[in-house]
Order: C-alpha cells, then sequence, then structure tokens
C-alpha cells in the first residue's frame, strides 16, 4: 500500500525526542513521523471509539486533527469515553477532547467542529481532510460518512461496537469495498439496539478505538496492510479475534459500477431514530395525574429488561420486556397502552407492529426513560 500522505517538514528537536521510540521502528522511521506530521484526519464523533483514536493520534504526532460531535459530556459516558473527565461534564465534547489532546501533544493542531456531522454539511467537512476516522454510534451516521468518504475518494477507518463485541475495517472504494458494499440497507427501526439501549463494556472502545488509530496511522505511512477488504471482529468476553473476507459489490449504490448516489443524503428508516411520533414526558405526567384522579385509564408498559428495570423505572408502570414480546412468551395487556423503553427506539418499534397489526389504542414516551430523567434534572440511566 502507497502512503497516503506524502511528508511534511523535517521534524524540530522537539519531535524527534518526543517521537524516539517511533522513529526508532525501520517501518516509520523520520520519513513516517514527517508524513504523520503533514496529515489531517478528521474523526467523526467524540465518544467511546473516538475518545482512544483521539488520544493516540494526537500523542503519536499527526500533525492536524479535525473532531466533529454535537454532544455535551453526560456522567453515563465516563466508563468509556476516558478522553473526558468528571470536571467535564455539561461541556461540549469537542472542547473536552481538544483541551486533554493539547495537554497530551501540544505539537498537534485540533480543530474542533462543534456540530452533528449531518448530510448538509458532511462533504465541506471531509473535504478538509485526508481520512476519516469513523467513531459514530449510528447508522444514519455511518452511511454519511461512508457516503462522504466514497464521493471525496477518502479511506474511511470505521468500527462497530455494542455489549462486549466488536468490528474494525477499512472501507476505501476504488481499493476496496465501501461500507454500503457490505452492508447494502440499514436495518430496520428497533432491529439492532444502540449503546445505550444494549449497553457497551466500558473497556471494549479502548480495545476497537486504538485498532482504529493503528489503521489510521498505517494508511498515512504506508506501513503494514491495512484491513481493506476484511472485517476484523473481537468478542472481549472469549477474548478471540477473527477475520473475515469482504468484497466491493459491482452493484453498489454509490461505489458500483452503475452508482445511483451521487451526493451525500440522509438515511431514514434505521434504528437510530423512533419513526413514530409519540407523547411528551409532559404530556406522560398529566396522563399519570388524571389516571391517579381516576380520570384516565391506561397501562403504563416498560418494555426494558429486568436489568434495567432493576436500576430505575417509572412509578406506576408494569413490566414486559420487549425480548418476550417479540418471542411471543409474553403479551402486552389489552386496553389503552403508553409503552417506553430506554430511548424510544424500542418503544416505538412495538408502536408500529402494533399498529400493522390495527390496534390504535397505544403510544409511546419520545426520549424514553432517558428523556423522563432529563425532565427531572438526573442523569440516573
Amino acid at each position: 500500500m502507497h502512503p497516503l500522505v506524502q511528508p511534511g517538514p523535517e521534524l524540530t528537536a522537539d519531535e524527534l525526542v518526543r517521537y524516539d521510540r517511533q522513529l526508532l521502528m525501520p517501518e516509520l522511521g523520520v520519513e513516517g513521523q514527517r508524513r504523520l506530521k503533514a496529515a489531517r484526519v478528521l474523526v467523526v464523533g467524540a465518544g467511546g471509539l473516538g475518545s482512544p483514536v483521539l488520544a493516540y493520534l494526537a500523542a503519536a504526532g499527526v500533525g492536524t486533527i479535525g473532531v466533529i460531535d454535537a454532544d455535551r459530556v453526560d456522567t453515563t459516558n465516563l466508563h468509556r469515553q476516558i478522553i473526558h473527565s468528571t470536571q467535564a461534564v455539561g461541556t461540549a465534547k469537542v472542547d473536552s477532547a481538544a483541551a486533554r489532546m493539547a495537554a497530551l501533544n501540544p505539537l498537534v493542531t485540533v480543530i474542533a467542529h462543534d456540530e452533528a456531522f449531518t448530510a448538509t454539511n458532511a462533504a465541506a467537512v471531509v473535504d478538509g481532510y485526508d481520512l476519516v476516522v469513523d467513531g459514530t454510534d449510528n447508522f444514519a451516521a455511518r452511511y454519511l460518512v461512508n457516503d462522504a468518504c466514497v464521493l471525496a475518494g477518502k479511506p474511511a477507518v470505521w468500527a462497530s461496537i455494542l455489549r462486549s463485541d466488536g468490528q474494525v475495517s477499512v472501507f476505501w472504494a476504488g481499493h476496496g469495498p465501501c461500507y454500503r458494499c457490505v452492508f447494502p440497507t440499514p436495518p430496520a427501526a428497533g432491529e439492532i439496539p444502540s449503546c445505550a439501549e444494549g449497553g457497551v463494556l466500558g473497556v471494549l472502545p479502548g480495545v476497537i478505538g486504538t485498532v482504529q488509530a493503528t489503521e489510521a496511522m498505517k494508511l498515512i505511512t504506508g506501513m503494514g496492510e491495512p484491513l481493506l477488504g476484511r472485517l476484523l471482529i473481537h468478542d472481549a468476553l472469549t477474548q478471540q479475534w477473527q477475520t473475515l473476507p469482504v468484497a466491493a459489490d459491482p452493484d453498489c449504490p454509490i461505489c458500483g459500477e452503475d452508482a445511483r448516489i451521487g451526493e451525500v443524503r440522509a438515511i431514514t428508516g434505521t434504528t437510530d431514530a423512533a419513526q413514530e411520533a409519540g407523547i411528551s414526558v409532559r404530556e406522560l405526567r398529566q396522563l399519570l395525574a388524571e389516571r391517579e384522579a381516576g380520570r384516565q385509564e391506561f397501562a403504563l408498559v416498560d418494555l426494558r429488561e429486568p436489568a434495567e428495570v432493576a436500576v430505575s423505572q417509572i412509578e406506576g408502570s408494569i413490566t414486559v420486556p420487549k425480548s418476550l414480546l417479540d418471542s411471543e412468551e409474553a403479551a402486552l395487556p389489552a386496553g389503552r397502552l403508553v409503552l417506553y423503553c430506554r430511548s424510544g427506539a424500542r418503544s416505538a418499534a412495538v408502536l408500529q407492529r402494533l399498529r400493522r397489526a390495527g390496534r390504535t389504542d397505544v403510544e409511546h414516551l419520545e426520549g424514553g426513560i432517558l428523556g423522563w430523567q432529563h425532565a427531572a434534572g438526573t442523569d440516573r440511566p
């Protein structure tokens, strides 16, 4: 693989000292370090995956690192998003990350994009960088990253994590498959849980994110063999790794022979947003008050698993886990229902299913229990 980036200026005395152990590697050397110095890398997401990627790329001397994220640091992030501190709770993730990176290595330049990565800005943001590291946590954003990179002719170092499992690959149309070649269609709403719904082992983003950082450095310098055409899969509970071959799809709608996608556009119908409108926290509170007064009759149904319910639950709920509904081991009660889960994805999926079956007496809580707790001023999960 040819190096992605041409060597930059000669290394300064400070840089020679700082990167001494790296410079000793024959595969890298001074020239490779100069390539890192000249490189411009965009990291999409300053969360679990982005944390180790940003820290290690900064420490390694990547000259310009952009980070784009519109989120604020939350207490529930801290068990895995190690670039942020307790003191940073409530601040912009990009600012928190930039401050930590500057403390790690003041010789690199950090560009903080305090905004969401969207179909509107994706092409313009990606245009300013040599490669992109995808640290997003939802399908809609992954397709956006892929499409922006394909249309710009740039590689994307992708990864995905859930619970104790992780996957990593390098997608680069023209050199191997793109993300759409391997994952041609997004899953239906509620089909695959997000980390907010399904949980994630705190150390897993560190394991997978450092692989992403390694792949970025390999692409920049030409070291080794990147994960082009290979999908690396990790099971943290058995501590096993396996590699699966993946190939470009000649019928891919964006990089295939008859490509049909010529611009970055938003992806809909994924697990990332409830597709059914629901009731607000305020409306649910009113309903609960009216039920207490005997003016309303409905069941408030918690679709989460017992382990989630043990942490917190909206008072007055009954528990019917979605997993039991899916396996037909449980059924919902008759009459009017208000469903909720953690973030709204599972309840939206069940609502869609019930509406298709003809039930019109069912609603769901937008934002789930997270929205309920946010309105109450608590960040308990």
